[in-house]
C-alpha cells in the first residue's frame, strides 16, 4: 500500500542494485491499483482478482517490449526497472503505462467500479544511491500522487518542485498559480492536465 516501505524480492532488489552500479543509473515505477480494497468488498475477490491479473498482463508486456526488469512486490502493487532511463523520460512513459493500464482495467472490472492506477517514479542517482532507497522515494512519490486523487503519475515531493522550476520561468509559474487558486484546484492537478493533452496530441501522430 502506498506510504508504507515497498518490499521488494531479493531477485529484483540485486537487480536493482546490478543497474545502479551503470554510469547512467536507473528509474522505478513503483504502481499500485487504486481503492482495490473496495472493489474487493463490493464486487468480490473474485473481481479484485480479475483487476490484478489484468495489470499483471499489461505490466508484463511492457516489461518485455522495454527490456525492463519487473516484480510483483505486494497484493496490487508492482514495480518496473528502467535501466538508464532519466526521471523526465521515465515520468512521461509511467503516464503512458497508467493510460495503458486504465484500457485493460476498464475491459476486465464494470464500468460502476472505480478501475485506475497510480505511479510513483524516482530514480537514481538523482534521488537515492540505493536499491532499498530507490524503492522507498518510489513508494513517497506514489504516496504524493495517492494524495492528490490517484490515478496519476506522482514523483518524490522535492523533486516535483525542482522538475516544475527547471523547466518553467517564473512568469509562466506566476500564471499557474493565479490559475490553479482561481480553479480551486492545485497546481499539480493542472500539469498533469497539460500533460495528458501534449500526450494525446503526439500519440495521434
Amino acid at each position: 500500500m502506498a506510504g508504507n516501505k515497498a518490499v521488494a524480492k531479493p531477485e529484483f532488489l540485486a537487480a536493482v542494485e546490478k543497474a545502479l552500479t551503470g554510469a547512467n543509473g536507473a528509474s522505478i515505477l513503483l504502481v499500485d491499483l487504486d481503492d482495490l480494497v473496495t472493489l474487493n468488498e463490493r464486487g468480490g475477490r473474485a473481481l479484485g482478482d480479475a483487476a490484478i491479473a489484468s495489470a499483471m498482463r499489461t505490466l508484463t508486456a511492457t516489461a518485455k517490449k522495454e527490456g525492463w526488469a519487473f516484480a510483483r512486490i505486494g497484493g496490487d502493487e508492482f514495480s518496473l526497472l528502467a535501466p538508464a532511463v532519466s526521471l523526465e523520460a521515465a515520468f512521461l512513459r509511467a503516464e503512458r503505462i497508467r493510460a495503458e493500464l486504465v484500457a485493460s482495467l476498464r475491459k476486465a472490472v464494470p464500468a460502476r467500479y472505480r478501475a485506475t492506477a497510480t505511479i510513483g517514479v524516482a530514480n537514481a542517482p538523482r534521488d537515492a544511491r540505493t536499491a532499498e532507497q530507490l524503492l522507498r522515494k518510489a513508494d513517497l512519490a506514489l504516496y504524493a500522487a495517492k494524495e492528490q486523487g490517484g490515478n496519476a503519475v506522482g514523483l518524490p515531493p522535492a523533486e516535483d518542485m525542482v522538475l516544475k522550476s527547471s523547466y518553467y520561468s517564473v512568469a509562466q509559474l506566476a500564471r499557474l498559480k493565479a490559475l490553479a487558486e482561481r480553479k480551486k484546484t492545485k497546481e499539480a492537478v493542472l500539469l498533469r492536465e497539460g500533460l495528458e493533452d501534449v500526450l494525446r496530441k503526439y500519440d495521434r501522430e
